[in-house]
């Protein structure tokens, strides 16, 4: 191995590859609360389904008043989103040292 070779490390199986004392890009800093957030929204904001659409509104209400949503696992799902993603985010910022 030589000194270049000993700077990269593998990860699941090679798919992944890291350089040793590279920064994060700043954009993949940001994607990542970003995206996270995107889907906690969705979850909150489309639990009950499109029920303001034009032509599909009739339809979901329909739908919902045969299926009896369950806003409460809806809420719980993306509670569940919103914490998962908040540990992702913290890992992402925080910097690794290793030994």
């Amino acid at each position: 191995m030589t000194g270049s070779d000993k700077d990269v490390k593998d990860y699941a199986d090679g798919w992944m590859t890291e350089r040793k004392n590279t920064e994060i890009p700043f954009f993949l800093k940001l994607s990542t609360p970003v995206i996270s957030l995107g889907g906690v929204a969705y979850l909150v904001l489309q639990r009950q389904g499109d029920i303001g659409h034009a032509t599909r509104g009739p339809l979901v209400r329909a739908f919902n008043l045969v299926s009896h949503p369950a806003p409460a696992v809806s809420l719980t799902v993306a509670a569940i989103v919103l914490v998962y993603s908040i540990i992702v985010v913290r890992f992402t910022l925080a910097t690794h040292k290793e030994e």
